[in-house]
């Protein structure tokens, strides 16, 4: 009875708060559970189901928050003084950053000319639509076309940066570089 109701149980799940990969874990627990246990006759189990993944959610959120008090009981007895948290990013998470803005960047560069200086201007600048078309010469509606490609092409590429690929990430429309 799982197996089918699993796409509704994890919408189920993500709607009280739980990210995907803990509607997953979840999941599998109450699997393992009712695979373990001795269930008698059951009247109604969706509601049971709904009923037992709910509550393996709430165990869920009172472990990870028994978990963080207890790490920072820990921490505090053993440094002594109140912790004072980093808000700074890691480096992993800098230099992923640092990558996808210059992966970014070479999207920009590649748009032309006058694509690229509508989008500097309008995002970078904050300058409105009709004055930027008023400099140009061209029209209001033309602007929003010039942004809307410069959108789509920064839409691609995060796209392709979102994707999980086992090969080094790279741009689609580069070519020469596996052979395209």
């Amino acid at each position: 009875m799982l197996v089918p109701l699993r796409p509704a149980l994890l919408r189920f799940l993500a709607s009280r708060g739980a990210a995907a990969d803990e509607a997953e874990d979840i999941l599998q627990e109450v699997y393992l559970t009712l695979s373990a246990a001795k269930i008698g006759p059951v009247t109604e189990p969706r509601a049971y189901l709904y009923r037992t993944a709910n509550s393996h959610f709430l165990d869920h959120r009172r472990a990870a928050g028994r978990r963080v008090r207890r790490e920072g009981d820990w921490v505090d007895a053993h440094t002594g003084e109140d912790r004072e948290l980093d808000e700074r990013p890691s480096a992993e998470t800098s230099l992923i950053a640092n990558q996808q803005v210059a992966i970014l960047q070479h999207v920009l560069d590649g748009l032309p000319e006058r694509t690229r200086t509508i989008f500097r201007r309008f995002r970078v600048e904050g300058e409105p639509q009709r004055q930027i078309a008023a400099d140009i010469g061209v029209s209001v509606s033309a602007v929003e076309k010039h942004l809307t490609r410069a959108y789509e092409a920064i839409a691609a590429a995060r796209l392709h940066l979102d994707e999980d690929h086992s090969m080094p990430r790279r741009l689609r429309h580069e070519r020469g570089h596996h052979g395209d």
